[in-house]
């Protein structure tokens, strides 16, 4: 070995390991920043109160929490750049100029470091040479957590955490580490105004549910003088939802590995199931997809797949809770009821069985149910309307309109602008 080989060797040798760990870390970090892509910005981006000390972003799989993290770095190291380092008097210099602080760390936990070293490691780093936030992905993977993130918000006070979670991961009231410490927010996939900016490269505005019901009409003349909507909804149901439909590979492909992952991780890993039910919930999940959105048959379901009643009906909450499909209850009904009717979690979920055509109210009840029950409570009812939203609004969802003005505030599939009681169904996707 060459001389200059060694002193390097030495020199290596004596630095800190904790400097040696974060280099690493920040080797992934930077790359992964520089090849982050996410094409719009998000509403939630703004929604979010980023000065909360612990913030979890949940969602499912396939919507894009780990660009969303980092694009928040990217806007932060932004920040943090435009920030002059400080105009140092006298002799005297500080231990690190500003321009030396790295203020945002991504770390996953994907990495087996973490196999032998813990978060608490990490965090107590990072803080010791200047962080204040830190990122955390894939945190389903570390043992004890939710134990630790308290540990970290206790120990440092000037950090910030901010953690991907799955829809399954105990957060808020189900967690005693987490209830009273932690700001949940929730990532859904591309609304269809999402989609519709992203498509044609507008900005429209969101709208809430009672501005949509009171203007729709205006509202709706208002955005079909720059676009078409209809030209691009049927194009959202089939594959707008989730931000894998802008890769160049099969979307079809893309989708199905996300909803096998859904099962693998978030059901079997997250809820410890056996891997030898897998088969099952794999079955059950084609039966409901044949049939959805449909009233459940939970006697026959359970013969079809051999399971006991409860069994299957745990199964299935497993189902939604990892965002593959939606449960419609009653009011004042909720799990382990038997509920009024189920659907796919989304259309572009809804369009995977390829078995069978679906009809179109199918896919415009499915996405009523998607794009409203995310803010807003939605039930079945008693009445003849088919959805009862908040617990006041009844509305109706129709293929088509009527000449005829309708009783109650209908959601119309192939309307372009609303009239009297029938709203088109495309704005509801407006609502985030």
């Amino acid at each position: 070995m060459e001389k200059k080989d060694v002193v390097i060797e030495e020199q290596q040798k004596q630095r800190d390991p904790q400097e040696v760990m974060l280099e690493s870390f920040f080797r992934i970090h930077d790359f992964l920043v520089a090849h982050s892509f996410m094409p719009i910005r998000r509403l939630l981006m703004d929604e979010i109160d980023w000065n909360e000390r612990l913030i979890a972003i949940k969602g499912g799989r396939g919507v894009g929490k780990t660009d969303f993290l980092l694009t928040r770095i990217k806007e932060l190291e932004a920040e943090w750049a435009a920030i002059p380092d400080p105009i140092i008097k006298g002799k005297r210099k500080p231990k690190r100029l500003h321009s030396e602080i790295r203020p945002c760390l991504y770390v996953s936990f994907n990495d087996f470091f973490f196999t032998e070293h813990t978060l608490l490691e990490v965090a107590a780093a990072f803080v010791k040479q200047g962080g204040q936030y830190l990122f955390l992905d894939q945190l389903f993977k570390y043992p004890g957590w939710s134990r630790e993130l308290k540990r970290c918000h206790s120990k440092f006070k000037e950090l910030h955490i901010i953690f991907c979670a799955t829809p399954v991961m105990p957060i808020d009231e189900d967690n005693n580490d987490l209830k009273d410490i932690v700001a949940t927010y929730n990532l859904r996939g591309f609304s269809f105004r999402e989609y519709l900016n992203l498509q044609t490269g507008l900005r429209f505005r969101s709208y809430t549910l009672e501005e949509i019901m009171q203007r729709h009409a205006s509202i709706s003349h208002e955005i079909c003088e720059r676009v078409k909507p209809l030209q691009y909804f049927k194009q959202y149901l089939a594959h707008g939802y989730y931000p894998s439909y802008l890769e160049s590979k099969s979307f079809e492909a893309a989708l199905l590995k996300v909803m096998n992952s859904q099962l693998e991780v978030d059901v079997l890993m997250i809820q410890q199931i056996d891997v030898a039910c897998l088969h099952k919930l794999r079955k059950l999940l084609h039966i409901l997809m044949e049939d959805a959105p449909c009233a459940l048959n939970i006697s026959n379901i359970s013969e079809s797949i051999g399971l006991s009643r409860a069994t299957t009906m745990n199964y299935i909450k497993y189902l939604k809770d990892s965002r593959l499909i939606n449960l419609l209850y009653p009011e004042g009904r909720n799990f382990p009821m038997k509920p009024t009717k189920v659907y796919m979690h989304n259309t572009n979920v809804a369009r995977m069985n390829f078995t069978r055509d679906i009809a179109p109210i199918d896919l415009y009840e499915t996405y009523f149910y998607n794009t409203v029950h995310g803010s807003h409570k939605v039930n079945a009812t008693d009445r003849s309307a088919m959805f009862i939203v908040d617990g006041k609004y009844y509305f109706d969802v129709r293929e088509a309109s009527s000449i005829r003005d309708t009783i109650r505030p209908t959601a119309v599939g192939d309307l372009e602008t609303g009239r009297g009681n029938q709203l088109p169904l495309w704005l509801l996707g407006f609502l985030y």
